[in-house]
């Protein structure tokens, strides 16, 4: 009866102790993704002061797009044979940020949960890079798509129709008139630009990715090519902007005597691999 009441009683209060490291991780992440900015060299240049001729260059393509291929690209897709756009359908569903956000934020919910004051120093230490590298996905993915979803409700785009490319009802809040920009590709080139920093080798997957979601979304008729291509600019650089962000309170990047950024190196496999043992363990 002793043991079973001492169990009883110890069992809470371990309960407790996980959630008050939880509150703390939760907090201290936040402090630190919201800590001041510290003092970068000299020749780095933001992000929205480097990609003022690639900004040139997407809105006239843009501008092009409405013009020229934005009613030929609608009626071109509204031709396509049954089978495909059913395909297309099947693609542009994994444009949802849903896909990405929701295991990214639950991989950094469950560290949260599992990091513990009592584990080991390379333990923590590994545990923070993976929650940096994981936090900014989630970020620059995701916030250039809530951005994305406000502002193609301001503009009221009218979806592809035979109202054509230049019907817009601003402000009108209808999912219909919410073409402008594509939020499936912003998400998309969001994930190739935030993704591909942290894991370079996944770049020619991601592009795929990528461009398969664009293209689904016209097929669909869901989107002109130019809310396709305002999509990715977008997201592209939100997620540049994001980085800079993370650079700037050195996280996960940091910027080389040359200017440039770069990527932190992450823990090896074989260290994610200890660390994984300990906290089953644990």
């Amino acid at each position: 009866m002793t043991a079973s009441g001492g169990a009883n009683t110890h069992e809470p209060g371990a309960a407790v102790a996980r959630a008050t490291a939880f509150r703390e991780n939760i907090r201290a992440g936040l402090r630190t993704l919201l800590r001041r900015p510290r003092r970068l060299t000299p020749n780095f240049v933001p992000a929205w002061q480097r990609v003022k001729i690639h900004s040139t260059i997407a809105i006239g393509a843009v501008v092009l797009s409405m013009l020229f291929l934005d009613t030929p690209g609608y009626q071109f897709a509204a031709g396509l044979p049954s089978w495909l756009v059913d395909v297309a359908y099947d693609i542009t569903d994994f444009g949802r940020s849903g896909w990405i956000l929701v295991p990214v934020g639950a991989l950094m919910v469950l560290i949260a949960f599992l990091a513990s004051p009592v584990l080991d120093y390379m333990s923590r230490a590994v545990l923070a890079m993976a929650v940096v590298r994981l936090g900014y996905v989630f970020v620059a993915v995701g916030l250039p798509g809530l951005v994305s979803t406000v502002v193609k409700r301001w503009i009221g785009r009218v979806r592809p129709s035979a109202f054509g490319p230049f019907a817009y009802e601003p402000f009108s809040w209808r999912p219909e008139y919410a073409s402008f920009p594509s939020g499936h590709a912003t998400t998309a080139f969001a994930a190739l630009v935030a993704i591909g920093f942290v894991f370079p080798r996944v770049r020619p997957a991601l592009w795929v990715y990528a461009v398969l979601i664009a293209a689904s979304r016209v097929m669909v008729c869901a989107h002109y090519p130019s809310d396709v291509i305002v999509g990715a600019a977008f997201g592209a650089f939100g997620a540049l902007l994001v980085r800079d962000w993370f650079v700037a309170r050195r996280l996960g990047f940091f910027v080389g005597r040359d200017g440039a950024v770069h990527t932190k190196a992450g823990p090896s496999l074989r260290r994610i691999k200890q660390v994984a043992r300990v906290l089953v363990a644990s």
